[in-house]
């Protein structure tokens, strides 16, 4: 089952993606800015998307894991079965690997809820420093525009000798 913050994140992102175009089309460095801010954030939400489905998927593989060796320890127990010391033994053996078996599936789970809910923290920290970012950086381009346009374009260059190497 895909998470819906992957889907709604994919959503996003192709909208700044769109948005960011348009506004280097018309030369609107709002939409353009807006466009990439929102680009970023939606790629940030499908990230913590596929961060939930992942835990989720570990987490139901290590119960069930820990479901199929509890099963052969019982099973496993109960073919010893037979004289009364031995089944004592037995019934003993197969209480404590239940016990093991509910602790390991408690642990299992107390450790995918934390995951998520460290996840979630970081998903909705990195919102509201892109959002700030985002309006630091808006503001900056109001207040140089030159500045911002000689650094765009040092950049640019910087990435295109990256990119293309040196010849």
């Amino acid at each position: 089952m895909v998470d819906t913050n992957r889907i709604t994140g994919a959503a996003q992102e192709l909208g700044g993606k769109v948005q960011g175009a348009v506004g280097d089309l018309t030369g609107s460095k709002r939409d353009s800015l807006e466009g990439r801010a929102r680009e970023a954030q939606g790629a940030a939400e499908t990230l913590y998307g596929q961060a939930k489905d992942g835990v989720r998927e570990a987490a139901g593989h290590v119960a069930d894991t820990a479901r199929e060796i509890g099963g052969q320890v019982r099973d496993a127990v109960g073919n010893l079965t037979g004289s009364g010391e031995v089944e004592d033994r037995a019934r003993r053996a197969r209480g404590a690997a239940s016990d093991t078996y509910e602790r390991a599936e408690r642990a299992v789970r107390h450790a995918a809820d934390e995951a998520y809910d460290r996840a979630e923290d970081a998903y909705e920290n990195g919102g509201r420093y892109l959002r700030e970012g985002g309006r630091e950086v808006s503001n900056q381009v109001a207040e140089h525009p030159i500045a911002a346009l000689l650094v765009a374009g040092l950049l640019g260059y910087g990435l295109g000798l990256l990119i293309h190497g040196r010849d």
